[in-house]
């Protein structure tokens, strides 16, 4: 019997086939029965036009065998089969695809072959089993034709005998390779390893893919003996949940599978189920968890929707279906109309994908804001645990993305106790109100008591408080909503007083100009200034310019080496007794003056959750003033 070479310069390509093209060894079973399922399609379709063929399409199976002993598995389907010139056009071929031409042919005529689906089309799936076989040998037979054995060991070529077979179809055999101390080939042979990678990568393929399975089941009348049977076992499901009718697949359906895809013990928060037919077709099924991955805001975490081709998994997460603010949705998409590169193991970067990502990012924008209006305590719920992803959305990509996300966009209101939206906030503006409001803080009660809250709310304005180290960016980047520019409470041009209030305070400050910037010379300020803003309390921080001082506690917090500074105003309540005392001891007592203005200066720094540089001097200076 002579040893044929491939037909392609096959040691190279070969060996590029087993060590480039594919990455993961255990998609070999993927392909293998990838082609077994194409098998059956083509054997389907002919019989469709062919009555002598008297094919049962419930007939149709692929079928694996496992032998410890002589280290082998077994992929049989009893599909078209292959003669000895296919075996050798298909198999001796490297890149020669069966599969394509007959796509190519099914093609033209797509309306009576829409319930066929083709998988393989590149002619190389086959080739990914050297990865983990030593030699393999494949046996068909096609129609009343005689079988064929084809062997190669994927080095030097390949030997066509005559085969052993009875039936049409085709059955592979893999040899294995041995194991080494890098690589466990021997666990292909449990039963588990098996179902594990049918269960990922095929339990869509549809057609049974069967195994002889070790059973075990207590005994008949006892409660402690077993005994033990090996029966034949169906270990796909065959047809996707997301390819049946949605009125036949219930809310607990839908619910099973998300726990059970994404080890998940709770149901999710909402599902969202999109059928697109046209010039890309596909079909999704998506889920909103209702909690958060506790890895959600790692590095390690990563996003990404499940992508099958006819229900064949791709990809486990591409991430090029979801934007970087929708990362929290899992969920699944099948379609026909995947470019794949040719390990199927990745995407070419195609309108098409760009095409299912618009849309999936649309349908996920407009699902949510039904949440937001038929169902608010479910969508606050969701906003809790995913909002801060959304926020960095409009901000990121320089607010690329903003008008997408804004009425998305929640945040905390004084006036109503709760998160509000935006719209939400506009829509209960008080008549003369120029300006969305807000303050930042550590915590809610802690921005309630701020003292520059005071002259808003006294107003009868609404404020937004900003707890979320994003939030003062996000509205930064938005800069106004519906018309209404966003103004930070404690920024030192904050507009409320009256023409009257502004000539008052504008004759004080020019009045004690030289106290004021004699203030300014000893303190670590921009600007020291008397005000009528505050109201009951004597003390607080504004600032001007880009950065407030929210902004430089959040920079400054992060690991890195950048540090800013917010250019701070000191205020000073000119209707405080303090402002006298202020006044009197510039003419006086300057040395005491620098006490009072330090412990000022500190009580601001303390109101802002700022540090105080030295908080024994500060202890001892409001001890000395005390005991005066």
């Amino acid at each position: 019997m002579k040893k044929k070479q491939f037909k392609s310069e096959s040691k190279r390509l070969l060996d590029l086939m087993i060590h480039s093209i594919y990455t993961n060894k255990d998609i070999f079973l993927r392909e293998l029965i990838s082609n077994a399922s194409d098998a059956l399609d083509k054997l389907y379709y002919a019989s469709l036009t062919d009555k002598k063929l008297k094919v049962k399409k419930d007939k149709l199976e692929i079928f694996i065998e496992l032998n410890k002993e002589n280290r082998t598995i077994k992929v049989i389907d009893n599909g078209c089969g292959m003669n000895k010139e296919e075996l050798e056009n298909n198999l001796g071929t490297i890149a020669k695809s069966g599969t394509l031409a007959f796509k190519e042919m099914m093609n033209t005529d797509k309306a009576k072959n829409k319930d066929i689906d083709i998988i393989g089309q590149f002619g190389v799936g086959f080739y990914s089993a050297f990865m983990v076989s030593k030699k393999i040998e494949v046996t068909s037979k096609k129609d009343d034709e005689e079988a064929n054995t084809w062997i190669s060991d994927g080095v030097d070529g390949y030997t066509i005998k005559k085969g052993d077979k009875e039936k049409r179809g085709t059955e592979i055999t893999l040899y294995l390779k041995d194991d080494t101390e890098e690589e466990n080939f021997s666990e292909y042979l449990e039963e588990f390893k098996i179902n594990e990678l049918i269960k990922k990568y095929s339990d869509y393929i549809s057609y049974p893919i069967k195994m002889e399975v070790l059973t075990r089941s207590l005994k008949e009348g006892s409660k402690e003996d077993y005994e033990e049977k090996r029966e034949v076992t169906t270990l796909n499901s065959m047809v996707p949940i997301w390819k049946r009718p949605q009125s036949e697949v219930t809310d607990e359906e839908y619910n099973d599978f998300y726990k059970d895809k994404y080890y998940d013990f709770e149901n999710p928060l909402k599902t969202i189920t999109t059928s697109v037919e046209g010039m890309t077709s596909y079909k999704a099924i998506l889920f909103i968890p209702s909690k958060a991955p506790y890895d959600f805001y790692t590095k390690e975490y990563e996003k990404g929707l499940s992508l099958y081709s006819n229900g064949v998994m791709i990809m486990d997460k591409c991430k090029e279906l979801l934007p970087d603010y929708f990362s929290f949705v899992k969920g699944v998409v099948d379609t026909e109309d995947l470019s794949l590169n040719i390990s199927r193991e990745m995407l070419q970067q195609t309108k098409t994908v760009q095409v299912i990502a618009k849309n999936i990012e649309s349908k996920i924008n407009k699902e949510l804001l039904k949440m937001q209006e038929e169902n608010k305590d479910e969508y606050i719920k969701f906003f809790e645990t995913f909002g801060t992803g959304i926020k960095f959305g409009v901000y990121s990509d320089y607010g690329m993305n903003k008008d997408k996300l804004k009425d998305l966009l929640m945040f905390y209101s004084a006036k109503n106790k709760k998160l509000i939206t935006l719209k939400e906030y506009v829509e209960n503006m008080k008549e003369g109100q120029e300006a969305i409001y807000y303050a930042s803080g550590a915590t809610t009660d802690k921005i309630d008591k701020l003292p520059q809250v005071e002259q808003v709310k006294e107003k009868d304005y609404d404020i937004l408080y900003l707890t979320d180290y994003v939030d003062e960016f996000c509205l930064n980047t938005l800069m106004e909503y519906d018309s209404k520019k966003f103004e930070n409470v404690s920024n030192g041009k904050l507009n409320l007083e009256s023409d009257e209030e502004k000539d008052k305070t504008k004759k004080l400050n020019d009045d004690n100009k030289d106290l004021l910037e004699y203030l300014k010379d000893n303190l670590d300020v921009n600007e020291v200034r008397f005000t009528n803003i505050l109201k009951s309390h004597p003390v607080c921080f504004t600032s001007k310019g880009d950065i407030s001082i929210e902004m430089e506690k959040v920079i400054n917090a992060m690991p890195t080496d950048e540090t800013i500074k917010s250019e701070k105003i000191l205020e000073i309540n000119a209707n405080h007794k303090i402002a006298d005392k202020l006044k009197k001891l510039y003419k006086e007592d300057k040395d005491e003056l620098l006490k009072y203005a330090k412990i000022l200066y500190s009580e601001a720094c303390l109101i802002e959750g700022l540090p105080v540089e030295d908080p024994t001097e500060l202890s001892n200076l409001i001890c000395e003033v005390m005991t005066k």
